[in-house]
């Protein structure tokens, strides 16, 4: 019987002769390829190793990122220049409340109140505080309707100091605030939310635009400022934003432009925001910095900045 022809002996020879040459094409190209791999693995730099994960005690040693704030400033102005200083760098040379206010935005204002809303603005704190620094310049972070502000001035006045206080805010408010506080502040116009102007009413009312005085910025760029001009505080409060990462950067800026000897304060001691933010930023930068921290109230307090910070 004859055998059948296999499957390779009916192929067509002209078939075969042309897939020849793309397949030799393909095991070089693979080739190729494999070896620029090995290549660059051999030629390349090794890789650095992962930072070591830092257990949560443990406080990372500087220059880490967390730590790096400008701490040395420009020598200190006498007090007798810190409010021309301010007035010429911030409201060109004149008193914000000349001729305030404008008559396109007093219609707009609400009525001032004989006190302003805040938040524990009036605690015994302020005034152990102004008793025993006797400060001559007071800065405050976060201001709002300027509650606290305005009994610091009625307290520096009551011990005859001559003291100024500069109010850091943006004075924008935050999103929700006129919600919750409709009656206190006025409607927005054209974007403005007229806080600036609702405060500066507040000042005037209470005949205080002599000692207060806005400094419309955010804590971080007039604190910078400050520390370039040569304008320190005897007496700082901390009470802007409340959460850990804005309370920390705050609290290392400001103790930049305290003087010696000075003291630094703020609120939220027991606010639960953030995971308690703001209290754990005042305790890892007293432990940082080799400072004790008391609680007053609702309120926080470092001991005196020493002289040889």
């Amino acid at each position: 019987m004859k055998s059948s022809p296999s499957p390779a002996a009916d192929a067509n020879p002209s078939l075969l002769h042309a897939l020849r040459r793309p397949i030799c094409y393909l095991i070089l190209l693979s080739v190729g390829y494999t070896l620029g791999l090995l290549s660059a693995s051999f030629n390349s730099p090794p890789l650095s190793p992962p930072p070591p994960v830092l257990p949560n005690s443990t406080v990372p040693p500087p220059p880490h990122d967390l730590l790096r704030f400008r701490t040395r400033c420009a020598d200190p102005i006498p007090h007798s220049e810190v409010l021309k200083t301010i007035l010429d760098k911030v409201h060109d040379g004149k008193s914000p409340f000349d001729g305030f206010p404008s008559p396109e935005k007093a219609g707009l204002l609400l009525p001032p109140k004989g006190r302003p809303r805040g938040w524990g603005s009036t605690l015994p704190v302020f005034r152990d505080l102004m008793e025993s620094v006797r400060p001559l310049t007071v800065i405050e972070l976060g201001t709002f309707l300027g509650a606290s502000a305005l009994h610091m001035a009625a307290v520096a006045a009551n011990l005859s100091l001559p003291a100024v206080i500069l109010c850091i805010d943006d004075f924008r408010g935050w999103p929700g605030a006129r919600a919750r506080f409709a009656t206190d502040l006025p409607r927005p116009r054209h974007g403005d939310s007229l806080l600036l102007h609702q405060f500066m009413a507040g000042v005037v009312a209470a005949g205080a635009e002599g000692r207060v005085v806005p400094v419309p910025f955010s804590t971080a760029s007039a604190l910078g400022a400050m520390c370039e001009w040569g304008v320190y505080g005897d007496l700082i409060e901390v009470d802007a934003g409340h959460d850990f990462h804005s309370a920390w950067a705050d609290i290392n800026r400001a103790w930049a432009v305290l003087r010696p000897g000075g003291v630094l304060f703020g609120h939220d001691w027991h606010t639960a925001f953030d995971d308690r933010g703001v209290r754990r930023a005042v305790m890892l930068f007293a432990r940082v910095n080799g400072v004790q921290v008391r609680g007053h109230g609702q309120h926080w307090v470092l001991s005196p900045k020493p002289h040889h910070s």
